[in-house]
């Protein structure tokens, strides 16, 4: 039941002023105010705002009105520290350079046009590419996504109406058999001794940078070679199985394990982040392997699994894809194999032909 208080006081100039205090206890929500000049504009406002809440459609707006940029992504860092900690520095530059831009912004005036200026400035100004843009796009629509669901500082999510950067057509970035053979050759002299195990086990099974550095040891089978991943893009649960050569390079890695830290690789803190950076760019260099990611690691693995036999359906298993989409990319590497399937098929039902 909304109650409508009439407040009077003079003024620093000596006049009477009045104005009019609205409050809207209702049980299921939090007890709201606000206050209005005229008793009509306050009485409108009352019976809209208890309408919406008997229809369910009220959304406490002075929370966006109270709440900055910065604070959302504060709170969103807090999230991924707790629940991909292994992500969290990625995360901090990316969400650092929107609380730079945009932190001082309410997000009740953060809207679509000003975030769509700010995506092309990132193109434009610090010359990012396309991709990496919508990294950043993804970033903050995810922060804003918890925002409206979990926090409930906003009715809806500003990012839903940010068009993303068109991104080129992705070449298949895959290592050749000279590369594969240098590249692990560096790894192994590497001073950053987990390096040959985090590039043999990403070769081995597609998995993401993050996916490798979220495995704990309680999601590691050694006796049945599986790991369990909880923590991937999508949200999904996938086991991957581990090849005879990583499964005894973990198990040594395991006597060497810190106290008290139950990750596989240890992520934690920038340090650890660098250190792995470092090695991983020095590797590398020394292998002489140019226009090469972390992430192509993965494109390798699917790249290998396509030519030796592997369908696209079985591809999209391994890799942890929802939908087949993604994996057609790989499909022109199994021509040989399809060749050879109808081969066999024309060689057993027409050969009497």
């Amino acid at each position: 039941m909304a109650s409508i208080q009439r407040r009077t006081w003079i003024d620093i100039q000596g006049g009477q002023r009045t104005s009019y205090r609205v409050q809207i206890r209702k049980r299921g929500f939090p007890p709201v105010t606000a206050t209005f000049e005229r008793k009509t504009d306050a009485d409108s406002w009352a019976k809209a705002t208890e309408t919406d809440m008997r229809r369910r459609r009220y959304f406490p707006q002075h929370e966006a009105e109270r709440r900055t940029l910065a604070d959302l992504v504060e709170r969103q860092l807090e999230t991924v520290k707790a629940d991909r900690p292994h992500d969290y520095e990625r995360q901090r530059v990316i969400l650092g350079w929107w609380k730079e831009k945009l932190g001082a912004y309410t997000l009740a005036t953060l809207t679509p046009d000003l975030i769509g200026r700010h995506r092309d400035k990132l193109q434009t100004e610090e010359g990012v590419s396309p991709s990496t843009v919508n990294r950043y796009l993804s970033a903050l629509s995810k922060a804003f996504s918890n925002a409206v669901k979990e926090w409930h500082w906003l009715p809806d999510n500003p990012m839903a109406r940010v068009s993303k950067k068109p991104e080129p057509r992705g070449i298949v970035r895959f290592l050749s058999d000279e590369e594969r053979t240098r590249l692990l050759e560096a790894c192994r002299k590497s001073e950053y001794k987990p390096l040959y195990l985090l590039v043999l086990f990403a070769i081995t099974t597609g998995m993401r940078r993050g996916e490798l550095f979220g495995l704990g040891w309680q999601d590691i089978d050694l006796e049945r070679r599986v790991a369990v991943l909880l923590n991937t893009k999508n949200g999904d649960r996938r086991s991957v199985p581990i090849v005879p050569e990583v499964a005894e390079l973990l198990r040594e890695h395991r006597k060497v394990r810190k106290l008290g830290n139950d990750q596989v690789f240890v992520s934690d803190g920038s340090a650890e982040v660098w250190l792995f950076d470092k090695a991983w760019y020095a590797a590398l260099k020394a292998a002489k392997i140019k226009d090469f990611r972390f992430h192509d690691l993965r494109h390798t693995a699917a790249s290998y699994l396509a030519m030796s036999g592997a369908t696209v359906p079985e591809l999209a298993a391994v890799l942890g894809h929802r939908t087949l989409q993604m994996v057609k990319r790989y499909a022109h590497l199994s021509d040989q194999h399809t060749g050879e399937v109808v081969e066999r098929m024309t060689r057993k039902f027409f050969s009497a032909a």
